[in-house]
């Protein structure tokens, strides 16, 4: 076949193919397009979720009758006029190509009329055929309707979902330019129905809510940041993350903006996620609406026809000033989840008749426990050879309630750790849960959660300044397993090293154990019992990048080092792990993202007990 220029009409239906993907791709262009326009006030009306009929109709400037048939040619547009332009782009649109994609594979028409005129004027096209301009009554600004999308190309009507499916994509397209456009009213009506209803406001805070959830503003923590990039230039950061607790199974409440802009960016994306690391599951998302104000200069959004991808100048440093400023309004807040107590009949909770026992000596009387603190601590102090602590329940929750002065629980026999300080109240359950008093109530501590976080951070530290300390065998330790795991060797050499590991391969199913980190041998950690599950984690981690490989394997030698549920730990190290927990980063989760603590408000307990 010879080659030949091809027919317009098809150039542009190829050009839909990458600017018109579905109807919420129409509906992105043309709210974009009414952005452009200045409009105060942008409605979509959309039937049979989009296929059958999208309007979206606007109260900006209008276009005159004269650039209709501009408006609808390829390449044709008002927002640039050279390739310096490019440099700095400051709209939303540039391409000139969204109305003739559209108008290429569907029956389209606008409807508009300028500030100032008495009537309007209408362009119909059907197919990428235009119609002559005619006038038509209109109020001032813009109707642009769109019928019976992908009509003509059958091939690509097919693969669009249910109505409702293109309906969500629809929503969640025009709530993400929602959240970067506060000063704007939005509204959605789909098939005769309201769907989104967004007054414009200057409480950029009230628009987040109404887009994400009025029921997680107390979740909610603002992100401020004022800084510069390399060479000057500033740099604006506002946004609200949810607390980890929050984080979901999907990513669709990660939102952007960027100078106005709804945009999908990695380097953002992965900002946030860096900054909630160890703080939420890694198959969760944070909840987040970050909006980075910037010079245009410094971006180039002229990446993708769909203008959602971008592309930064200083993507580190970007990247850096997002991360670190999550970090810090992640850092200043009380990231310790509550566990809320259901209220029962006459505010007695199931369970705890019977918790004091019946074995127990000295007495509660008149605030203060019969035998003294000294008595109390000395039984404590057994707890490592098992003692019973379910009459320390009732009577910390009672003195709690009565506000009694403080029992001392667990502390060293003098009770003088760390100075002249009392020891802490508090007792551990079933060998795996410590129960503490703090301001608000009562804090129930997962212990291997809490070491896993703090080994985490210990080994972190090490390794950031050097490479972890290791021990050679005296005779190599042989490990079996599979032959991916033996393969995957080769390519981690620089993070085997980084941990003080040294392997060799003795087959397709075996590996020698030349050197082993002397951490993990202090803690009683052999080759046999971690070098398996090291290998299988670096061959499912397979291209991931140096430092995500890095934290997966950390996170387990964290967990095989720390302390497990059902160790009965000895008062002085009950105490460490909770001095732990204050002075790490991050103390309010394990590396995973699971809580190390639950707490219990004192509203909670005394309205359980019939006490508010």
């Amino acid at each position: 076949m010879p080659i030949r220029l091809l027919p317009r009409q098809l150039v542009d239906q190829i050009a839909a193919g990458e600017v018109v993907e579905r109807p919420a791709s129409v509906v992105k262009e043309l709210v974009e397009n009414a952005i452009d326009a200045g409009a105060q006030r942008i409605e979509v009306s959309v039937d049979g979720g989009g296929v059958d009929r999208i309007a979206v109709a606007d109260d900006g400037g209008g276009i005159p009758p004269e650039e209709l048939p501009l408006a609808i040619a390829s390449h044709a547009t008002s927002k640039i006029s050279s390739s310096e332009d490019l440099a700095a782009i400051g709209t939303m649109g540039f391409r000139g190509e969204a109305l003739a994609s559209i108008a290429s594979v569907s029956r389209l028409s606008i409807t508009s009329r300028v500030t100032g005129s008495d009537a309007g004027a209408r362009i119909e096209v059907d197919g990428g055929v235009a119609s002559e301009v005619r006038p038509a009554g209109c109020p001032v600004g813009t109707v642009v309707e769109v019928r019976q999308l992908f009509h003509n190309v059958p091939a690509r009507r097919k693969f669009l979902r249910t109505a409702s499916t293109e309906l969500g994509r629809i929503e969640e397209v025009l709530e993400s330019i929602a959240l970067c456009r506060p000063d704007i009213a939005f509204r959605l009506v789909a098939d005769g129905k309201p769907r989104i209803d967004l007054p414009a406001t200057n409480d950029a805070r009230r628009r987040v809510l109404a887009v994400l959830g009025e029921s997680i503003a107390e979740g909610l923590l603002e992100v401020n940041a004022d800084t510069v990039l390399e060479g000057g230039a500033p740099i604006t950061l506002w946004g609200l993350v949810g607390q980890p607790s929050l984080a979901r199974g999907s990513g669709r409440a990660l939102r952007f903006a960027l100078n106005g802009r709804a945009v999908l960016d990695r380097t953002l994306a992965h900002a946030v996620k860096e900054a909630f690391r160890g703080l939420v599951d890694p198959g969760r998302t944070p909840i987040a609406f970050v909006a980075v104000e910037m010079d245009p200069s410094l971006v180039d959004v002229n990446v993708h026809p769909a203008k959602t991808e971008v592309r930064f100048r200083q993507p580190n440093f970007v990247h850096q000033c997002v991360m670190r400023a999550v970090r810090d309004a992640l850092r200043a807040a009380d990231l310790v989840p509550s566990f809320t107590l259901m209220p029962h009949a006459h505010g007695i909770v199931h369970g705890m008749q019977g918790a004091v026992s019946p074995t127990t000596t000295g007495s509660f009387t008149g605030g203060s426990y019969a035998g003294g603190a000294s008595a109390h601590a000395d039984r404590t102090h057994s707890s490592s050879s098992g003692t019973d602590f379910s009459n320390f329940a009732a009577l910390a929750v009672d003195r709690a309630l009565h506000g009694a002065p403080p029992v001392v629980l667990v502390g060293a026999p003098d009770d003088t750790l760390h100075g002249n300080r009392t020891a802490r109240r508090v007792m551990q359950v079933h060998g795996s849960y410590l129960v503490v008093e703090d301001a608000e109530g009562i804090l129930v501590v997962d212990q291997h959660a809490l070491h896993e976080r703090g080994m985490f951070e210990e080994l972190k530290a090490r390794i950031a300044a050097a490479p972890l300390e290791s021990q050679r065998m005296l005779v190599p330790a042989a490990i079996e397993t599979d032959p991916r795991a033996v393969e995957a060797i080769a390519d981690a050499g620089p993070l085997l090293e980084r941990l003080g590991i040294e392997l060799g391969a003795v087959g397709p199913r075996a590996v020698l154990v030349h050197a082993y980190p002397t951490f993990l041998l202090g803690r009683g950690v052999e080759p046999a019992a971690f070098i398996p599950g090291l290998l299988a984690q670096i061959a499912e981690d397979g291209h991931a990048d140096f430092e995500t490989a890095l934290h997966s394997v950390l996170d387990m030698m964290a967990c095989k080092a720390s302390v497990k549920a059902g160790d009965r730990l000895s008062p002085t190290e009950i105490d460490a792990l909770l001095d732990l927990r204050d002075r790490i980063e991050r103390g309010t989760a394990c590396p995973h993202g699971r809580p190390t603590a639950l707490r219990i408000s004192m509203r909670d307990l005394e309205r359980n007990f019939g006490r508010s």
